[in-house]
């Protein structure tokens, strides 16, 4: 919401992985290093920990963009799986051909023939497995016995873990010897030191576009103090400062808008002064652990809250300043209430059921792979009713036009299945090039995808590697003109805001309602934080999309489970 209003070119802050806004501190450079030998070394496993949002998925994937082109990776992002289920995900992440219901034996076999024939080839084969603390003492072994896989003079795979410090803890079982000793490099990644948080945020603000100072260097500590030197922790601050500023209609971020965004973000369980401390390399493991877990103790309940994806604490931009767009002849939203509330695409409800063993578990590379955005968007307008020209560039105006505001953003499928409104998603094909498609319906395990006119229901493990949380929905907008409504205020869309909590029978209005203060404030806070948001007060758009989900305003939903 504040991109334009600073200049900037896109969110600056995104707790989103993007090796585009990699800094590299001196922690940074250093796991990068070990990262780097360990991928060219021969065999065996390379451990990278750290705390809850220090960087390891940025890191890894930053080295992925400099591997050359005779690696071939297959990347594990959830490790939570049995042993077939991790063989079986590694040769599909190889495009290696196996039987549905393999054996261990046949799967290993497989995985032998394909790597004896890369070897044969000059390529070299890494695996890496992300939030590698979630791995069974069972597939732990497996994977000891993959890196058994070898010629007289090479072994086959490399194994890249990265986990948080509870992976040394597993590593140093008794159990668990034979693998920790065939760990070739390891490294911890710790938080950045009070003197590189002014150039970290400089870096990003850099990256978005903008070269003037947001955030005044006097910050730089109380930031550093605030976070503990926490990369994510430093984003959800600093964007939370952002939005704050804008909100306010100030050009800088001051250290009461930077407080009151700590506290929004982190509430009570800010680090408050206390400095998380990175292992020093060449400590026994012993100490390492005690230090980590020393910290991790005190501070696992402010981690567990930054890094859940299903409560969307950044709000996403709004992609609203495109030109304005001629009038289309397509009739208005609400002169069409029958056609949208039928809208939503009959196979979410039919075929959305299937059991998820039945459904493609990769995605289909003859679907959707070249539809670009413009595309998708006439395809998600159909839901609503609308007919869009794919030839045109200003979807967000038309959609204006039409009383639908146009939200785009990167965040979780948990955040997509709350708001429960199609969406475009943007994915990536095996050469890293977009693509675009409708998730028109969404269940536990699967979801049903739109292009043109075909749709293909699948396991969402099909978009795992594809998906990196980028979006654009449409939703419609409240009989008002306020784009960001705060505490304190005024005007229709505080009547708004009382009517419609009034209709959810989580407010009793008092009369006309003046201001969002007081009992209003109160029962739109309680709403936003029941409803996995933060309870700021400030109803901006995600606010009102969950508002009007919850009223059961006509249009196209996800998910028809718990409708009326």
């Amino acid at each position: 919401m504040y991109t334009s209003y600073f200049g900037l070119n896109e969110n600056p802050f995104s707790i989103a992985p993007d090796p585009l806004y990699l800094y590299m501190s001196e922690h940074h450079r250093e796991a990068f290093a070990h990262l780097k030998y360990g991928v060219k070394s021969d065999g065996g496993f390379v451990l990278l920990t750290g705390e809850v949002g220090a960087g390891k998925t940025t890191l890894c994937r930053s080295l992925l963009e400099q591997l050359p082109e005779n690696v071939v990776i297959a990347y594990v992002l959830n490790p939570k799986v049995s042993v077939i289920e991790l063989l079986e995900t590694i040769c599909d992440e190889l495009h290696i051909t196996r039987p549905e219901q393999g054996s261990i034996k046949q799967l290993v076999d497989r995985l032998n023939i394909y790597l004896l024939e890369a070897n044969a080839h000059g390529r070299k084969t890494v695996l890496i497995i992300d939030e590698a603390q979630n791995l069974s003492i069972d597939v732990l072994e497996q994977l000891r016995l993959l890196t058994n896989l070898e010629t007289n003079r090479y072994k086959l795979l490399q194994i890249v873990l990265l986990g948080q410090p509870e992976l040394l803890q597993i590593l140093n079982r008794q159990e668990m010897r034979q693998l920790s000793q065939r760990v070739t490099a390891r490294c911890h990644l710790g938080p950045l030191e009070a003197n590189e948080i002014g150039s970290y945020i400089r870096h990003r603000l850099n990256i978005a576009g903008c070269n003037r100072p947001l955030f005044p260097d006097t910050l730089n500590k109380t930031i550093w103090q605030l976070t503990g030197g926490i990369p994510r922790l430093i984003n959800l601050v600093c964007d939370r400062a952002l939005l704050g500023a804008y909100a306010l209609e100030c050009q800088q971020v001051d250290s009461k808008i930077l407080n009151q965004a700590a506290s929004e973000v982190l509430g009570d369980l800010r680090p408050s002064r206390q400095r998380i401390t990175a292992p020093v390399m060449g400590l026994t493991t012993f100490v390492l652990v005690l230090v980590v877990f020393g910290f991790w103790s005190l501070k696992g309940s402010l981690f567990a809250r930054a890094d859940l994806p299903s409560a969307p604490l950044i709000a996403p931009i709004s992609v609203t300043d495109t030109p304005a767009a001629t009038p289309m002849t397509s009739p208005p939203l609400q002169e069409r209430p029958a056609v949208i509330a039928e809208s939503s695409p009959e196979p979410a409800s039919e075929s959305i059921d299937s059991p998820v063993e039945s459904l493609p578990m990769t995605w289909p590379m003859d679907f959707a792979t070249e539809q670009s955005k413009e595309q998708a968007i006439a395809d998600l307008a159909g839901l609503w009713g609308l007919s869009f020209d794919a030839e045109r560039r200003d979807y967000c105006s038309y959609a204006n036009e039409h009383d639908l505001g146009c939200l785009a953003g990167k965040d979780s499928l948990e955040t997509l299945r709350n708001m429960n409104r199609p969406a475009v998603l943007t994915l990536y094909n095996d050469e890293g090039s977009p693509f675009h498609v409708v998730i028109s319906g969404l269940n536990e395990d699967s979801a049903l995808f739109i292009a043109g006119n075909t749709q293909h229901e699948l396991a969402l493990s099909a978009i795992t590697s594809r998906w990196f949380g980028e979006y654009l929905l449409l939703w419609q907008q409240p009989p008002f003109k306020r784009k960001l409504l705060r505490p304190g205020k005024r005007g229709a869309s505080v009547s708004w805001l009382a009517e419609t909590l009034q209709q959810l029978e989580v407010y009793e209005a008092t009369g006309r309602e003046v201001r969002l203060e007081g009992t209003l404030l109160g029962a739109f806070k309680r709403f936003q934080f029941s409803n996995g948001l933060t309870p700021d007060g400030i109803l901006g758009p995600m606010s009102m999309i969950h508002l009007n989900t919850a009223s059961k305003l006509p249009g196209p939903r996800l998910s028809q489970q718990g409708e009326s």
